[in-house]
């Protein structure tokens, strides 16, 4: 069940990732999932290796290397005994800052960057928000300047790592939306130290992925230095979305990640557990799921890869990276569905795993963006169908 690799430096990529990630096993990660223990040993571990910077420019500290490699890097750890808690751990650095870097000052990007590429600063990502959910554009979080200062209010959801974070990229309404022209102006984004005088964060009590914090973030008079905006004031929807398709990408290289190691252990498995004087995995009710689930989640590879080539060659990829998204999602809950099947009872036992990979996989389906709202973006820009929200 290896993953394809164009190249040997992929190849290299893969092996050199592995290496790190076999040193933590599904003991560890079960353990942290337990306690609700954030992994630090492994997020340390990563950066150690220069990995948190792989998208990064080099000047910077980073490795200059295309989404291709970093989603080589994410399905890799998604392949892990940490699954969607690891890729969690770190996947903020690979696509959360890239409006740093795009539209970032020489000034920011060098303060900014080092720190974060080298494990030293974490960072978060506060966007969503309760009432607003997938409409950005409706977000009553309010930055209004007062003299070098843009003073916030509002409240965020969904913040992950937020408990550990000493930075947070801050999407906020800088221009009443009744004063602009279209709904998406005015909103303006920064990179703010997360100063816990004026910032509660509250962890959501969830259904899997308990190693890796979620949480409502509540901002009362955060005052962020005018220098701390990122580009031009009011730009920060369009900002936000040179990140949304490489995170797209990402998504789905862990989610395949994911479904091939729940595979493996279905396979396995079935090829060790005897019932009726043979194994299990000689019938077929159990060989053709699985096989079902080896070839939907090679398509899913296939299309996440087309999506990065897409990405990194500078095209259009906005289809192909939510396709990806959308086929990786359901390709790796099937696989982790039919993992606990094929362990019977004891697939809803802690013991093989299986049942952590699967509660850790239902997110894929639901953030950053649900399968519903995938589809609908298809049909109206794949096939033109007439926009449905």
């Amino acid at each position: 069940m290896e993953a394809l690799a164009a190249t040997s430096d992929h190849v290299e990529i893969r092996e050199a990732v592995r290496a790190i990630c076999d040193r933590f096993d599904d003991e560890y990660w079960s353990n942290a999932d337990r306690t609700h223990q954030f992994p630090h040993e492994f997020a340390k571990a990563i950066a150690q290796g220069g990995w948190l910077g792989i998208a990064m420019p080099p000047e910077y500290g980073g490795a200059g290397l295309g989404v291709t490699e970093a989603a080589i890097m994410m399905q890799t750890i998604g392949n892990s005994a940490g699954c969607f808690a690891a890729c969690s751990t770190v996947h903020i650095n690979i696509f959360g800052l890239h409006s740093i870097v795009k539209h970032g000052s020489d000034a920011q990007k060098r303060a900014w960057l080092p720190p974060v590429i080298a494990g030293d600063v974490r960072a978060c990502f506060g966007v969503t928000e309760p009432d607003a959910g997938l409409d950005t554009s409706k977000i009553t979080t309010r930055a209004v300047r007062k003299r070098d200062r843009n003073v916030v209010h509002g409240q965020k959801v969904w913040t992950s790592t937020a408990q550990q974070a000493d930075k947070i990229v801050l999407l906020a309404r800088s221009t009443p939306i009744e004063q602009c022209a279209r709904p998406t102006d005015g909103l303006s984004l920064f990179f703010a130290d997360l100063d816990r005088t004026k910032v509660t964060v509250t962890e959501i009590p969830k259904m899997g992925r308990h190693a890796v914090d979620s949480n409502q973030t509540f901002i009362d008079g955060l005052e962020i230095p005018v220098e701390n905006r990122i580009g031009e004031e009011g730009q920060g929807f369009r900002y936000i979305l040179d990140s949304l398709n490489p995170e797209r990408i990402l998504n789905a290289a862990e989610a395949i990640g994911m479904g091939r190691r729940a595979l493996e252990k279905a396979a396995r498995y079935a090829s060790e557990r005897v019932v009726f004087g043979r194994p299990i995995g000689q019938n077929q009710s159990i060989q053709h799921p699985l096989a079902e689930c080896w070839s939907q989640l090679y398509a899913a590879e296939l299309m996440t890869l087309h999506a990065a080539e897409h990405y990194d060659a500078g095209r259009p990829c906005g289809v192909q990276a939510n396709a990806a998204k959308y086929l990786a999602a359901d390709a790796g809950f099937k696989a982790c569905d039919h993992a606990i099947r094929t362990h019977g009872g004891m697939g809803y036992a802690s013991e093989y795993h299986v049942e952590r990979y699967f509660r850790e996989m239902v997110a894929t389906q639901l953030a950053p963006v649900s399968r519903e709202m995938i589809l609908c973006f298809i049909a109206e820009r794949a096939l033109g169908l007439p926009k449905s929200y």
